[in-house]
């Protein structure tokens, strides 16, 4: 389980360093490509995964409950609700009273490969809320829930339930839930070293002597 320690560890990190880290640790990439936030100041997020897999609707009977809602019926405080649309731009999985409801059960905010509606609700309730793109097409009759808290595939990248999710402004990252200490630790030693980089190249150090210095090329070769 995510402590709110390591929660804070994590917020001091960026997406960035920690895709890096899992770069350098060798393992399966984490990093996904094209969901970002959809209102200026949006909150960085960092949380367990509870997941939804969703899908064109057909023959076979959609749920009767709202879309999402047993995701969010398993959150927990700071859960991070993880929706794969399949990366579906033209009809929205996601508005306002879903964004309402998961942030009374104390959510950290909801990630969806593919499209959201209502972000005018989601900057006025501050509710993080990071995807591929707004419309204002409704689910209804097009879309179904197929899953809830299963393997699901993220832009991408593999998630289950109980992986670590992040989300900045630069955009979305996955850790594996048995790799996370590891990668922190790496994201941590990565951080330091840029942070040292960037202040001496502020206080006026030659760049080319500072990457020879830290070697950083190398930097995320694993060893």
């Amino acid at each position: 389980m995510l402590t709110e320690k390591d929660r804070a560890r994590m917020l001091a990190i960026s997406t960035n360093t920690i895709s890096d880290a899992i770069d350098a640790l060798g393992l399966h990439p984490g990093a996904t490509c094209g969901v970002h936030h959809v209102y200026e100041g949006c909150k960085k997020i960092v949380g367990e995964a509870v997941t939804v897999k969703i899908g064109p609707s057909g023959e076979t009977p959609a749920p009767s409950t709202h879309l999402c809602s047993e995701a969010i019926a398993l959150c927990q405080p700071g859960d991070i609700i993880v929706v794969d649309n399949g990366g579906d731009r033209e009809t929205s999985c996601w508005g306002g009273l879903l964004a309402n409801c998961a942030q009374m059960k104390q959510a950290a905010g909801v990630v969806v490969d593919g499209a959201v509606r209502d972000v005018d609700h989601f900057f006025s309730c501050g509710f993080p809320v990071y995807a591929r793109d707004a419309v204002v097409r409704t689910s209804r009759g097009r879309i179904m829930v197929y899953e809830t808290n299963g393997l699901i595939q993220f832009c991408g990248v593999q998630v289950r339930p109980g992986d670590i999710v992040m989300a900045d402004r630069s955009g979305v990252v996955i850790v594996p839930k048995e790799h996370f200490a590891q990668v922190l630790a790496k994201a941590e030693d990565l951080e330091g070293k840029e942070s040292s980089m960037m202040s001496e190249v502020q206080q006026g150090g030659d760049m080319m002597e500072v990457d020879a210095k830290y070697d950083y090329v190398n930097m995320l070769k694993k060893k």
